[in-house]
């Protein structure tokens, strides 16, 4: 062999040991946990109805919650694993440069730590659950080793579940709308909240505008809270039996992703530990986040205080150190590790992470950036959700909801003894309430101020909330908590100090709620049920502004504008009813040109989109795949599961939400969110309740129980009925499971 084909040779070898070492590294390096659950023994007893749904039961919560973690991932391993990974600071090594960005944002929260520091010190029981969730997710991996998609992801323990509730909880309040921009050295939005004395409603936070790092652009895809994030919402009614005419009546309405780390899984669950509620969870939990027990039940939607504060550091030319109070202090950092998927290979990616005492930091061309969020460094929100599972009256429910452990969301409460409530639940940072300060707390502060770094959450006492109005119902759907109970029983935003940054917005699905709620005499089922799936939209906010800028579009003389009928379009979308039911000419191509401008208001984006602009793509969509602009809006809107296409009513912003879709090849609106779990819940009042009736329920999910199992019956069987308005029965009660129940089985770990 001659020098050169020596030399080649070695060349290749060298290029096939990087392969392989960049194709194997990351495993290695990720390390694997130690098992130490291992030595205690569970088993846990599954039912499976006609829909698949699990119903879950032990001698122990922990055995419980062992089952809870089998039942899902025979269901929906492939999401459990995503949020496995995720925990663990490793889901680049699954999903490329978007997976990298959230392994930064885990790095950045100090998710690990938290849990490292907080976990040992929440109550035995509670960790039971978590230790115990965390082995059945690793006997099922063990026992299907050809559905595990990374290695060594998998033994993972208790302490790793609870690190990916520290790691999403925040997005929930809409951490990513000060990540993103930070980290790109854009403005942040702006935030909508009652004026603060001596600064005006209308300030926009913003930073000096900068390059945009390319490495975290993916932070955009940080699912579930990329750029749609402001779109999760959800509807939530209460009804006491004076009102209603009979039952008291909860109607759980949650608009979250269909698929995914934050997609509804239902279940239920009864231990002999008196564990018995049955509702919804996210992949990752070992018990519900709504749903109801035989006393009482709970709902929630998302609500959007003032819980970020962002500081402006003043750094010195070394860059490595913040003035506060004068002096100079060092900034905390460190360099992680991104695993990064391309392709077949693992890329090792470094990245520097820093802290102040304000809390994580972020460098940008601009100067460096703190920030503070409501519930850092907590995690006894696991707690929480876990004794609220168990409680019996709202005496007991209130008092965890007080602990203000649960960082956010709305609550909305119903119980067998008629009363409902509603809790603006926030654990809203306790800022000092100066009344000369040179910083707005709803823009960028100065960061070398230390009496501007607040510490803990305002009391309990201090945040709206409203018990048994006099109009003997709640609602909420995502607005401001100063329109939940209709006029002469809604709360008054002058008793609520300004600082605590409550906002003051409605969304549509509000006005309707309010509209509808106030002027029906007696809310029984037929009525809430024509409320709930009511698809009108009220000309008022995003809608009016759109509709007044249509009115006033100027598209010069009628004629064919770059081939399409631009005037047509616009006068069809003048002439329509507001209706998104699937049968007005214009419903299509309102639908289209609606979302934009809703998901603009709802996220706080500086400006609105361009009228035209948006007109000229609607229409260009319709033609292109249609032929024309007015074809049924069931044409056009679908859920589509596997090979079940069906067609879809309602609207971004309407109660019947049909709201973020994806395009699909043939021009169909492909559902991704909206209406995702409803449960409508009814505890018997007076003499029914006195002959010994207990609480029922009924719900349904878009697609299934299954949903990533092409193979189960429960990949699509509840799609009919979702599309036809209807309901399925929840078999609480455990003669009702068995006399339903379509499969049976036992798991067990031993020690």
């Amino acid at each position: 062999m001659s020098w050169l084909g020596k030399i080649g040779f070695g060349v290749l070898a060298l290029l096939l040991a990087g392969f392989i070492a960049l194709a194997t590294w990351e495993p290695f390096w990720a390390g694997e946990n130690e098992a130490r659950t291992a030595s205690q023994a569970y088993s846990a007893e599954i039912i499976r109805d006609e829909f698949g749904v699990p119903h879950i039961y032990g001698k122990t919560d922990a055995d419980v919650a062992y089952g809870v973690a089998i039942a899902h991932a025979e269901d929906d391993f492939f999401t459990l694993q995503d949020v496995a990974a995720m925990a663990r600071g490793r889901y680049g090594a699954i999903a490329g440069q978007d997976g990298a960005a959230i392994d930064y944002v885990y790095h950045l929260l100090d998710a690990r730590g938290v849990a490292t520091r907080e976990y040992p010190k929440l109550p035995e029981d509670t960790r039971a659950l978590f230790e115990a969730y965390a082995v059945g997710l690793n006997d099922f991996a063990k026992a299907n080793p050809s559905e595990v998609k990374l290695s060594g992801l998998f033994p993972v323990t208790g302490e790793d579940i609870a690190a990916g509730f520290a790691l999403r909880q925040p997005f929930f309040f809409g951490l990513n709308n000060v990540i993103q921009p930070l980290v790109e050295g854009k403005p942040l939005r702006r935030e909508f909240g009652p004026d603060i004395p001596g600064f005006p409603r209308e300030a926009v936070p913003t930073a000096r505008p900068g390059a945009q790092p390319p490495e975290e652009t993916a932070l955009r895809q940080l699912l579930p809270w990329g750029e749609d994030a402001g779109l999760l919402g959800s509807n939530a009614f209460a009804v006491r039996p004076d009102k209603s005419g009979g039952p008291t009546t909860l109607i759980s309405n949650a608009h979250q992703p269909l698929r995914g780390g934050v997609a509804w899984y239902e279940l239920s669950v009864e231990s002999e530990e008196g564990w018995h509620f049955t509702g919804a969870n996210f992949p990752g939990s070992p018990f519900p986040f709504l749903g109801h027990n035989r006393h009482l039940g709970w709902t929630n939607t998302v609500n959007r205080p003032d819980m970020i504060d962002v500081y402006e550091l003043e750094m010195d030319d070394s860059g490595t150190r913040y003035k506060l109070d004068g002096e100079w202090r060092d900034l905390e950092s460190k360099t992680v590790t991104l695993p990064v998927k391309l392709g077949p290979i693992i890329l090792p990616v470094r990245r520097a992470i820093h802290r102040s005492v304000h809390g994580p930091v972020i460098i940008n061309d601009n100067g460096a950036y703190a920030f503070r969020y409501a519930s850092m460094d907590r995690l006894d929100q696991l707690d929480a959700y876990y004794r609220l599972n168990k409680s019996t009256n709202l005496e007991e429910w209130q008092a965890q909801i007080a602990r203000m452990a649960i960082p956010s969301t709305n609550f909305i409460y119903a119980d067998e003894a008629g009363n409902i409530a509603y809790v603006y639940n926030a654990a809203i940072p306790d800022r000092p309430e100066l009344d000369e300060v040179e910083a707005d707390w709803r823009n960028i502060l100065p960061g070398n101020r230390s009496d501007l770094i607040w510490k803990g959450t305002v009391d309990y006492a201090e945040i709206p909330k409203l018990i048994n109005p006099a109009s003997g119902w709640l609602y909420n759907a995502n607005n401001e908590p100063y329109t939940a109970a209709g006029a002469g029983s809604d709360l008054d935003p002058a008793d609520f100090s300004p600082v605590l940054g409550v906002e003051l917005k409605q969304t549509n699905r509000s006005r309707r709620a309010w509209r509808l709620m106030s002027e029906t005499e007696v809310l029984d089922r037929e009525n809430l049920h024509r409320i709930k799936y009511d698809m009108v939209y009220e000309r008022a906010d995003y809608v009016a502004q759109l509709w007044d800028g249509l009115e006033a579009l100027d598209l010069g003389v009628p004629r064919m504008k770059q081939g399409l009928p631009m005037h047509e379009a616009r006068e069809l979308l003048l002439e329509w009813d507001f209706t998104a039911d699937n049968e007005g000419p214009a419903d299509a191509l309102a639908l289209l040109m609606i979302r934009d401008f809703m998901s603009a208001e709802y996220q706080n984006k500086q400006s609105a989109p361009d009228v035209e602009e948006h007109l000229r793509k609607a229409v260009d969509h319709l033609m292109e795949h249609f032929g024309r602009i007015d074809p049924p809006m069931s044409d056009l809107l679908r859920l589509r599961q596997g090979d079940v296409d069906l067609p879809l009513d309602g609207g971004s912003d309407t109660l019947r939400a049909s709201t973020t879709w994806r395009v699909d090849d043939d021009g169909r609106l492909s559902l991704i969110h909206g209406d995702s779990f409803i449960q409508w819940v009814e505890w018997p009042n007076g003499s029914d309740a006195d002959e010994g009736a207990r609480v029922t329920s009924r719900s349904i999910q878009p697609f299934g129980a299954a949903t990533t199992r092409p193979e189960s019956p429960h990949y699509t069987d509840q799609m009919q009925l979702y599309v036809d308005h209807k309901l399925k029965p929840v078999h609480f009660w455990r003669e009702d499971v068995i006399a339903n129940a379509k499969s049976r089985k036992t798991v067990t770990h031993r020690q």
